[in-house]
């Protein structure tokens, strides 16, 4: 069975999560997507966590891909590239404007050479930006675009939110917009018979996605500062330990509060608070006394049958879920959500395949390839 996307052929040679995720976005849907690495292989495949020797970031970014090695510096393999790139319908990059214009894969270039190519690069402060801008990482993006500001919400205050939500967050951010620009240019590309070049600006895509939190501040109607409660409404909600794990509660309302007294069984010390102090008397105060008391009811609780009898009474509360608790979830079980894969090296692997499911095209994972070898340049062949 083919996948959606099936005869589309993507060169890619991205070597941060950025572009890698865009290009892996398109091959799970059927596209043939060929990995460009240097001699020794690509960053990624150095990147932890690992198994067994291999990088497990590399697998997840690179499933259903086919893989070539050019030294891109070297006249033979470059020319190489640009007979790959002669048949191909789109190009993938993240690379800053000064590594283009060493290898000759500018834009400018690109489009003169390649008129019918879709050229997409993905970049930390998109094209133009000063070049020391341009060799920001992930943990300088995600603070950049505010995001890291308000996740996770509680973080204490002595404690600067540096990480955010996710090592790689602003990255896969950006591959999705990418991604999503490539298969409008390649809509085009059909209709028309033209190529064009895509920008990607990293920060941008964040402040695209600008939530109630940076929009009310952007707007001036919420002064940015050290104090972060208005993330969660100034309410109680945040991680609370549970017996197996934690939870996370969002509560701001009286109907919030009703249905967790019932769900406590209506304990003693909760009959002090008013049944509507979180929309009228939510102070530091009484915030910092439930959390106390709440903690220590929870803690006995089990995670996902406390959530799930909160939830059956209207208040919003989920289990705080780490990875091997998301490969037994009953929803995603149910959807077929992780698809097992037999990887060389890691064994029987259940991947995360897509939110989505397509009825004719379903999609299937194929591992990550293995790094080919890099010989002589009589040895090399262009890929089928």
């Amino acid at each position: 069975m083919t996948g959606a996307l099936n005869g589309l052929t993507l060169i890619e040679i991205a070597e941060r999560p950025a572009g890698e995720y865009a290009a892996k976005l398109l091959a799970d849907l059927g596209a043939t997507v060929i990995k460009v690495e240097r001699p020794g292989g690509a960053p990624t495949r150095h990147m932890g966590p690992c198994h067994r020797g291999e990088s497990t970031l590399f697998h997840y970014l690179n499933t259903s891909k086919q893989s070539v090695v050019l030294d891109l510096a070297d006249s033979a393999d470059r020319a190489l590239l640009d007979r790959m790139l002669a048949r191909a319908d789109a190009l993938v990059d993240d690379h800053d404007e000064r590594w283009g214009a060493a290898h000759g894969l500018t834009s400018t270039a690109i489009a003169a050479a390649h008129p019918r190519l879709v050229h997409a690069i993905v970049t930390p402060f998109g094209q133009g930006a000063p070049p020391e801008w341009q060799i920001a990482r992930s943990i300088n993006v995600i603070n950049a675009g505010g995001w890291a500001y308000h996740s996770p919400s509680e973080t204490p205050p002595d404690k600067p939110p540096l990480k955010g939500a996710g090592r790689f967050l602003s990255d896969y951010e950006a591959g999705i917009d990418a991604a999503t620009a490539l298969l409008a240019s390649l809509l085009r590309q059909r209709r028309t018979g033209q190529g064009q070049f895509i920008d990607i600006s990293e920060v941008q895509v964040q402040v695209n996605r600008t939530d109630a939190v940076l929009g009310r501040m952007l707007a001036g109607e919420a002064e940015p500062g050290a104090d972060r409660g208005a993330y969660d409404m100034g309410g109680p909600g945040t991680s609370f330990p549970a017996r197996d794990g934690h939870v996370f509660l969002f509560m701001t309302t009286q109907a919030h509060w009703l249905g967790l007294l019932d769900l406590m069984g209506q304990p003693e010390w909760a009959q002090s608070f008013p049944d509507d102090w979180l929309e009228f008397h939510c102070t530091r105060e009484r915030v910092a006394e439930f959390r106390v008391h709440f903690a220590q009811w929870s803690a006995g609780q089990a995670k996902v049958a406390v959530s799930e009898a909160a939830q059956k009474r209207g208040v919003a509360m989920v289990p705080v879920n780490i990875a091997a608790d998301l490969v037994c979830n009953e929803q995603f079980v149910h959807r077929g959500f992780f698809q097992t894969i037999q990887h060389p090296v890691f064994g029987p692997v259940a991947c995360p395949t897509a939110p989505y499911r397509m009825s004719a095209t379903p999609i299937h994972l194929t591992p990550a390839p293995s790094l080919p070898p890099f010989g002589c340049k009589t040895c090399k062949s262009e890929p089928a």
